[in-house]
């Protein structure tokens, strides 16, 4: 188990910006940054990160909290391996306390899963570098295709050897369990005896963005013509082929740095060009393009250049790729390179300087290149050439920007020589048709936008007061609980003549002390489970602690607890779309005190609770003629004078620094 102090010193160490800027490209907005929800499909940036208060909220997700949070949410992480991911990326040494067994007998299935594919990875590459086989073969194939030592190193490139049980005999006496070596696919289970799956093989380990082993990919050597050229692990609880792509982990700063990213099909491909000083790439790993292999990318960047060899197959298979990457709103360019030559062998023989001026000067935007490549084939045929312009329509079709859709069909009525309007003609058709889907979303967003455009005072009426003024208060005491302001107490005496008269007196209290006390005199418990669980949870910290500082809260703060916390920090200027004023919730403005805000806040919560009461008396009020409603007129017109010098006190707070 992970120390308490390396826990506190991960959290004093890791800046929430730095950890989230790794997987989501951040832009500056005000003293926050800004970019596209990792966690759902969207164009328009929702995603929120608060350097200041050291915390994120993605509004599209409804997700949010610190750095750990993020972490756990992103890779799936649990909390210990969340702590140990940051604890290596700040370079922190990490103390472990003795596990219980019960601790040890809960080790998430996951994490064995991890930790077999980390061995696994340690092993393949000692095995390349270490052994008289692994250099002779691994190694060797390596430096025919021309990599380094450091590439070798860089992308933990490995080799498994011949013999069929070599890794699984290894593993076992290391004492990793035979159910997770055959769960992520390293070992094929056989009753009598188990084999490695990859034996004989140049070993490709697959890391997601964080560095984490998903699984492997395996070249073989040999001229067996009945075995896979390439081999992949089987789809498992850690690795699913769709949703990775390969060198995502060693291409993620690079791609948010150069703002384009670009998608090869081969390992080989991948090392090659990062060994040739281009480092945002990444491959697909030989499998189809996926709608979330694109949204990983669109992370990071909005821009996708497509790399592809010259044959007829590949280069097919690249239209259907910028078809889903299109459908995705993002820019696609596609370069493709001479005859005979891919991405790997190009790269090999070209210097940095070259391979930039080439790909710069090659990179076609997606109608040029889908125009070059169909024209061949159409050629002097009408029909053909009828088909072509259908086909680039479709793909303009799958553009949710409407802009971006008008502008490529201006293109694409210059390329073709054909008539704007019979091309926007044809882009309508196809848009009423539905066929690409996103219009329909674009037709969800629109009708989303009405709604809240018509919004009537009907339905800003049904806002729940009292839920509103119980997050207030939580806001109040995260953002201000700790600091001392001026409050008037108001004070009753005996004059000469013996009657009570009440001054008020301007004292000194800390927020969350004066909200305690308000709220313990007037006897009111907050009504919302949530509110309340934390509202205790607050005050008991402030009591034990003498500073507060919110990240140090954080920590300590349970989880069940951290997503409202966040949502409630990071809501500002929220008010401004809602009547509040006119719902009795009272919001801070720029030229009002702390004291002033809280005092209006606790005075608005007590009105709308006794105007809740009178409104109970009154369905107390029987209408028959012989009934007797003293008592409950009598204390309604209690109430009534109560809230009568509740609008006074508010009419003095507000006029007082006025």
């Amino acid at each position: 188990m992970i120390s308490k102090s390396t826990i506190e010193t991960v959290f004093e160490t890791a800046r929430v910006e730095e950890v989230i800027g790794d997987f989501v490209q951040l832009k500056r907005a005000g003293s926050n940054f800004k970019g596209l929800s990792p966690f759902s499909d969207e164009r328009s940036p929702s995603f929120m990160v608060s350097p200041v208060k050291q915390i994120w909220k993605d509004f599209s997700s409804g997700k949010g909290g610190n750095a750990i949070a993020f972490i756990m949410e992103h890779e799936h992480f649990t909390y210990p391996e969340a702590i140990r991911y940051l604890a290596k990326k700040y370079n922190i040494e990490i103390e472990e306390t003795e596990q219980t067994d019960a601790e040890k007998a809960n080790t998430d299935v996951r994490e064995s899963m991890y930790l077999v594919s980390e061995f696994a990875k340690s092993y393949f590459h000692n095995t390349l570098l270490n052994t008289d086989e692994g250099k002779a073969i691994g190694f060797s194939y390596f430096k025919e295709r021309g990599f380094t030592n450091e590439t070798i190193k860089k992308f933990s490139l490995g080799y498994s050897p011949e013999s069929w049980d070599a890794f699984t005999k290894e593993a076992l006496g290391k004492g990793y369990k035979l159910e997770f070596l055959e769960s992520t696919g390293l070992t094929i289970p056989k009753e009598d005896r188990p084999f490695d799956r990859f034996k004989g093989r140049v070993m490709f380990p697959i890391k997601s963005m964080s560095g984490r082993i998903l699984g492997f990919g395996g070249r073989i050597l040999s001229n067996d013509k009945k075995a896979a050229k390439y081999l992949n692990s089987p789809e498992s609880d850690i690795y699913h082929k769709s949703k990775v792509l390969y060198g995502i982990f060693q291409a993620k700063q690079a791609i948010a740095k150069q703002n384009n990213c670009f998608l090869v099909e081969g390992y080989t491909d991948v090392i090659q060009f990062n060994q040739s000083g281009i480092e945002n790439v990444v491959a697909s790993s030989g499998t189809a393009l996926t709608p979330d292999q694109i949204r990983l990318i669109n992370r990071l960047t909005k821009n996708i250049t497509v790399l592809y060899d010259g044959d007829a197959a590949g280069l097919r298979a690249s239209i259907r790729g910028i078809d889903l990457i299109l459908e995705e709103g993002m820019n696609v360019k596609v370069c493709t390179f001479p005859e005979g030559e891919d991405p790997d062998s190009f790269a090999k023989k070209t210097s940095y300087e070259d391979l930039v001026l080439y790909l710069e000067n090659n990179a076609k935007d997606f109608i040029q290149f889908k125009a070059s490549l169909l024209m061949n084939e159409a050629k002097n045929d009408p029909i053909k050439k009828a088909d072509l312009i259908r086909d680039m329509v479709v793909s303009i079709s799958k553009i949710p920007d409407r802009i971006k859709r008008e502008i490529y069909i201006q293109e694409c009525s210059r390329i073709m020589d054909i008539s704007e309007q019979v091309l926007l003609n044809t882009l309508a058709q196809l848009v009423q048709k539905d066929v690409t889907g996103t219009d329909k979303k674009s037709k969800q967003d629109q009708k989303a936008f009405e709604v809240v455009k018509n919004s009537s005072p009907e339905t800003l009426d049904k806002i729940d007061v009292q839920y509103e003024l119980e997050k207030k208060i939580i806001e109040i005491l995260l953002l201000y609980g700790d600091k001392t302001e001026e409050f008037e107490d108001i004070l009753f005496k005996a004059n000469e003549a013996g009657e009570i008269e009440n001054s008020v007196e301007i004292k000194e209290y800390k927020v969350y002390q004066r909200i305690y006390l308000s709220l313990q005199e007037d006897e009111v418990e907050l009504a919302n489970p949530l509110f309340r669980a934390i509202y205790n949870d607050l005050v008991d910290y402030f009591h034990q602690n003498e500073n507060f500082q919110i990240e140090q809260y954080l920590i300590h703060l349970e989880p069940e607890f951290s997503q409202e916390v966040t949502d409630i920090l990071m809501i500002e200027e929220l008010q401004s779309l809602h009547n509040w004023e006119g719902q009795q919730i009272m919001v801070k403005m720029k030229d009002q005190t702390i004291g002033q805000y809280v005092s209006e806040t606790i005075l608005t919560l007590r009105w709308y609770l006794v105007n809740r009461i009178i409104e109970e008396l009154k369905g107390t009020i029987s209408l028959e003629p012989d009934s007797d409603n003293t008592e409950p007129l009598s204390m309604a017109m209690d109430y009534y004078k109560l809230i009568n010098s509740f609008a006074k006190k508010l009419g003095r707070v507000m006029s007082r620094y006025n």
